[in-house]
């Protein structure tokens, strides 16, 4: 896209660990100049990879991005949990792993594709009677959440070293890959949360195109 940002442009960022989405478009804004600027689609601080961002007159676009599926790897950590469903909170529970066999681990994925029903992470930013979850969550509170239909295309354990086995997810919007973290764990009967997570892809843009956020604010 040869327009400026000021005018209206997409930028492909690839997210730094420990960032909030939010942290990127206040950093861009600052640094280029832009009022109109927002991101398609969240991910969390503990991630990294693809964030897509709007500028100007794209940012009309960021529903239509935020609709397109996306492409997820990373690691999950078998045995034990968190409340979080991955290292935002500390380990609440242990289970012995040494049973587990690698057909067990490549087989439980095969219920977890297609139509599933998932329930999101307690610890997430859906709104519960005017409030983020997580802000509940984070006090104590029995947070409820009413679980929702997400398609995973596709869904597969890409190598496994006990306790971590390391997997990549095709799925649609609203797919939390910290409660198929735990999901998957209970599924095996073990427990288990996200210890690592890249966004590779959101539709046709790969982060294999995407800039670092030095690179963005000096292209």
């Amino acid at each position: 896209m040869n327009n400026t940002p000021q005018e209206g442009s997409v930028l492909l960022v690839d997210k730094p660990y420990e960032w909030t989405s939010f942290d990127v478009v206040k950093k861009l804004r600052y640094a280029l100049k832009v009022k109109k600027i927002g991101h398609a689609g969240t991910l969390d601080p503990l991630a990294t990879g693809l964030l897509i961002l709007c500028t100007g007159k794209m940012t009309k676009q960021i529903e239509k991005f935020q609709a397109q599926e996306k492409e997820y790897t990373g690691k999950f950590y078998l045995g034990k949990t968190t409340p979080s469903y991955d290292l935002e909170t500390e380990v609440d529970s242990e289970t012995p792993i040494d049973h587990l066999q690698e057909q067990q681990i490549h087989e439980a994925t095969v219920p977890f594709t297609g139509l599933i029903e998932q329930t999101p992470p307690i610890f997430s930013a859906i709104k519960v009677n005017g409030k983020r979850a997580y802000e509940g969550a984070r006090k104590g509170e029995d947070v409820k959440l009413k679980s929702r239909q997400v398609e995973i295309k596709a869904f597969e354990i890409t190598s496994i070293n006990l306790p971590e086995v390391s997997f990549r997810i095709v799925c649609s919007k609203g797919t939390y890959i910290r409660s198929m973290a735990h999901d998957f764990g209970q599924a095996l009967g073990v427990g288990a949360y996200l210890s690592e997570l890249r966004r590779t892809r959101i539709g046709d843009f790969s982060v294999d195109d995407a800039k670092t956020i030095e690179e963005a604010i000096s292209q």
